[in-house]
């Protein structure tokens, strides 16, 4: 399949050749919480043909986006991950999820899919640093039948999707739920409170984790701008 590309000697443009095509960032956004096996890529992007997804994942790997891998035991199976120059690509993921909260969400249709994994992301490209400083702690939640833990570091935040070693707190809720959250149409602290959520763990590193992300305001993209 050919690629086609801007033809402009321009940051953007050689950007937009390698990731521009229809699908393509949704694959890194996959990868962005870890490596994924072809089914498992399959099953979260619903309405990508077996074969459309084969070509771009081709196109990732000769690209240098992405690369084979093999899971660790006990799966042993063969998968797809992120190479460094695919991980640089995190921070315009962020930037189109904190974008969408803001301008494009709006109410779920009936025929849009999710994915708790979705959510995860979403709450990430809201994180507050500032509110993060000197908290060393792993969030581990339990979405469903999904598992996903969050290392927050001084101020930085690492999302992967499977469970956690040793975590400081672990949160237990619906995928409907959660989605909500992420959303900004309800909030944990209100979740716990009305035992639509659980959380056990560390009393300190939870009472933080209220405070880790801002989600902002959904607004009117035809509305007049600001004086």
């Amino acid at each position: 399949m050919d690629q086609r590309s801007y033809n402009q000697f321009c940051a953007t443009a050689r950007t937009l050749d390698l990731v521009g095509e229809r699908w393509t960032l949704l694959l890194v956004r996959e990868l962005l919480t870890g490596p994924k096996r072809f089914g498992d890529l399959q099953n979260s992007l619903r309405g990508l043909g077996t074969g459309l997804l084969a070509a771009r994942l081709k196109h990732l790997e000769r690209e240098g986006l992405a690369e084979k891998t093999t899971l660790p035991a006990p799966a042993r199976t063969p998968a797809y991950r992120l190479t460094a120059a695919g991980r640089d690509l995190e921070p315009v993921v962020m930037a189109l999820a904190g974008w969408g909260l803001k301008w494009a969400m709006g109410q779920r249709r009936e025929d849009e899919t999710f994915q708790p994994g979705w959510a995860m992301l979403g709450l990430k490209a809201c994180f507050e640093p500032q509110a993060a400083q000197r908290l060393h702690a792993i969030y581990e939640f339990r979405i469903d039948d999904e598992v996903f833990y969050t290392r927050v570091d001084d101020g930085t935040i690492e999302t992967v999707q499977g469970p956690a070693q040793h975590p400081d707190v672990v949160i237990s809720t619906t995928g409907e739920l959660f989605r909500d959250i992420a959303a900004g149409r309800t909030n944990l602290a209100r979740a716990l409170d009305d035992h639509t959520a659980t959380a056990t763990g560390k009393a300190e590193a939870l009472r933080r984790l209220f405070g880790l992300f801002r989600v902002p305001p959904a607004q009117d993209r035809g509305a007049a701008p600001a004086a």
